[in-house]
């Protein structure tokens, strides 16, 4: 089936919370393209602060998704869940252009990476609730495309907003509360999903029998989803590498366009593909194409080599997050799907938290490029580990 003719089979919900991901994402990035600037330049804060704030921010929505989840398939309804989720996140934005300690940004990134941890696995559920099996590879692709479309519409709208209010981040940080309300809007009016009796619940809340319940290969997705993870830290390093290397603070987003642009033009045609094609081999890929990023912002002397190098990290983004969330989908019984999502979140969230601290204390300690070269090292080992150490994710396609 060509790409364009499946494209027009997914269902409407896939969009609508494609849509959703898109106006969020779009607030959360133009706060979050100039937060590490904010808190390093405006507060004060150092390279091993912002590295624990963002590492302890993400581990908290991973930490959040595992009940999110479990009380979704609870409930067997998923939109409630989701929609509180996007609801809180939306009331923290206005709470970062608020902040005059470092304290108030790490109160506000917890409380919306909570939101962000209670909407996931529900949200990443639903879509595998409302798609044919055949067909989970291009939606997760889909929606993770227009997700990336909103990350990088949010940096590109931070830089035309610092020219327009002449470097005045808290302004801009104002214009990114709108599109959050928009999202809560967009999926209280249209996301629909499937009535409570085509939905079969597991009855119970989260427990260790239902965690039992996971089959082994759901588990090998689970380990490498950490593996990614770690040779992954957060992308606020991207942002403070480009300044590291000169980019002038005002085009400083353009980073993260640079990465979301990529992400998002690869990431549906990279799911059409994990619905067809080798998974082990698409990982493999997704890992190469990581080290090379690496090595290029590891050797970065000016801007223009860190845009390249955010280039190549969104370009193994797109190769790698939708295949995963396919296979987690894939390899997890119908009733524990948020469940297996939340706990697939939880594990690659505190290896977030650890390679970001890591990250921040070689940064501080050695220097950017030892940050860089350390990401290089964990994913050339993990696919050392796919190539030689016969890890199977899953029955090839």
């Amino acid at each position: 089936m060509k790409p364009a003719f499946a494209l027009q089979r997914l269902p409407a919900g896939v969009w609508v919370l494609g849509f959703g991901s898109l106006f969020m994402d779009m607030s959360s990035e133009m706060i979050h393209s100039l937060l590490p600037v904010f808190m390093a330049s405006v507060l004060g804060a150092s390279m091993l602060t912002i590295g624990v704030i963002e590492g302890v921010a993400e581990a908290t929505a991973a930490v959040t998704k595992v009940f999110s989840g479990a009380l979704s398939d609870y409930l067997r309804r998923r939109k409630a869940v989701l929609i509180s989720g996007y609801a809180l996140a939306a009331c923290t934005k206005p709470v970062f252009p608020l902040a005059t300690s470092i304290g108030w940004v790490f109160g506000a990134r917890f409380v919306d990476r909570i939101g962000k941890g209670i909407r996931g696995a529900p949200r990443d559920a639903l879509v595998a609730d409302i798609t044919p099996a055949a067909m989970r590879g291009a939606a997760y692709g889909l929606r993770q495309a227009l997700d990336s479309a909103g990350a990088f519409l949010g940096p590109l709208l931070a830089v035309v907003f610092m020219i327009l209010f002449v470097n005045d981040i808290r302004k801009v940080m104002w214009v990114a509360v709108v599109p959050a309300f928009i999202t809560v809007t967009l999926l209280l009016l249209w996301l629909r999903e499937p009535p409570r009796e085509q939905v079969h619940g597991n009855g119970a809340p989260l427990s260790l029998a239902a965690a039992r319940q996971l089959p082994r290969h759901y588990w090998t997705v689970v380990l490498l989803g950490a593996v990614f993870t770690l040779a992954r830290f957060s992308e606020a390093f991207l942002v403070l590498r480009a300044q590291n290397v000169g980019l002038a603070v005002e085009y400083v987003p353009v980073v993260m366009i640079v990465m979301n642009v990529v992400y998002a033009g690869f990431a549906y045609p990279a799911g059409h593909a994990a619905d067809r094609l080798s998974r082990r081999g698409l990982l493999i890929i997704g890992l190469a194409l990581l080290v090379a990023a690496d090595l290029v912002l590891a050797a970065a002397a000016s801007g223009a080599t860190a845009l390249a190098g955010a280039g190549l990290w969104g370009l193994h983004m797109a190769f790698t997050q939708g295949l995963l969330s396919k296979m987690v989908a894939d390899n997890a019984p119908e009733a524990l799907r948020g469940t297996a999502f939340g706990i697939f979140n939880l594990v690659s969230g505190i290896a977030l938290l650890l390679a970001s601290v890591i990250a921040g204390t070689l940064w501080t300690e050695i220097g950017p490029a030892a940050t860089f070269l350390a990401g290089a090292v964990f994913a050339a080992l993990g696919a050392s580990g796919l190539i030689f150490g016969g890890l199977r994710p899953t029955q090839e396609n």
